[in-house]
């Protein structure tokens, strides 16, 4: 690939590594600074070796982003003083956006509050979906490591968050009314408790297994499912045998039969609505998460 078409490939994913950075460092000007490391960086690099482009910029970007996260401490610096004024240029849609989700007040404030390894592996995982298994790289710990710094993020963003559900009883109610819904296969039912932008992850396993039952019933599960509709459409008739269990401390569920947990399902509760379940069938993570049946 010669300079100039090298350039124009980075550029169209440009919008997409400056919003990983900016929700990362909270800052514009140091999410430009980390976007331009990682072109540099990619100057650098024989890009015939590169599989995934995508994939390799988003490593790189994080990488930056997670060391100029270490230079400042334990705790990232507020970027409120640094959102752009009007002398700054106007970015186009999808960056606006971005930067807006990213420097809304509440969630810089309980982003500080993670170390540089937690508040990277939610930001990558949580709001942009990616695989444990790369977050792994970036923070040099294993999968199963990354996914507790995550799901131990998620639980602290929850806590200091005034959206997130953070009643343990009142979380309860909302699970159990999802597992009856399902297992009764009443679809209405599962819609009123389910937000209409719900979003279902799955991991790879979780899918491969419900490819491996199709012709036994299993749902068609992507990695990634959005809409009340399609959600419910994955587990109405279905969860026979889930049941509540406390998961890293947070209510949530596990298909368990004769207690062995096969798979765990955590739960994102906003004003008495799910509005992100997470489908975990690695048994690798599944290891690593602390199961209490309830």
């Amino acid at each position: 690939m010669d300079p100039a078409e090298l350039a124009d490939t980075f550029e169209t994913h440009r919008p997409h590594l400056r919003a990983v950075t900016l929700r990362l460092l909270g800052s514009p000007a140091e999410a430009d600074d980390a976007v331009q490391e990682t072109w540099l960086r990619l100057a650098r690099t024989d890009v015939a070796e590169v599989e995934n482009l995508r994939a390799w910029l988003t490593t790189v970007a994080s990488r930056v982003a997670l060391s100029m996260l270490r230079s400042r401490g334990t705790r990232a610096e507020s970027a409120l003083d640094d959102a752009p004024d009007a002398a700054d240029p106007e970015p186009d849609p999808e960056a606006r956006a971005a930067q807006a989700d990213a420097l809304g007040a509440a969630l810089v404030v309980v982003l500080e509050r993670l170390d540089p390894a937690e508040r990277l592996a939610f930001v990558l995982h949580d709001l942009f979906g990616v695989p444990f298994a790369e977050i792994a790289t970036v923070v040099e710990r294993s999968p199963a490591a990354a996914r507790q710094l995550a799901s131990r993020a998620r639980r602290r963003v929850q806590g200091g968050s005034d959206a997130a559900e953070a009643d343990p009883a009142r979380r309860r109610e909302v699970v159990d009314a999802f597992l009856t819904a399902a297992r009764e296969g009443d679809f209405a039912g599962l819609l009123a408790v389910l937000d209409p932008d719900v979003e279902l992850r799955a991991d790879r396993v979780a899918v491969a297994a419900a490819e491996a039952n199709r012709d036994r019933g299993a749902p068609e599960i992507a990695e990634r499912l959005q809409g009340a509709e399609a959600v419910a459409r994955v587990f109405s008739g279905r969860a026979r045998e889930a049941q509540p269990a406390l998961l890293d401390g947070a209510v949530g569920a596990v298909f368990a039969p004769g207690g062995t947990v096969y798979t765990a399902f955590e739960l994102v509760v906003v004003d008495g609505r799910i509005v992100a379940l997470e489908m975990i069938a690695d048994p690798d993570v599944l290891a690593g998460l602390d199961v209490e049946l309830l």
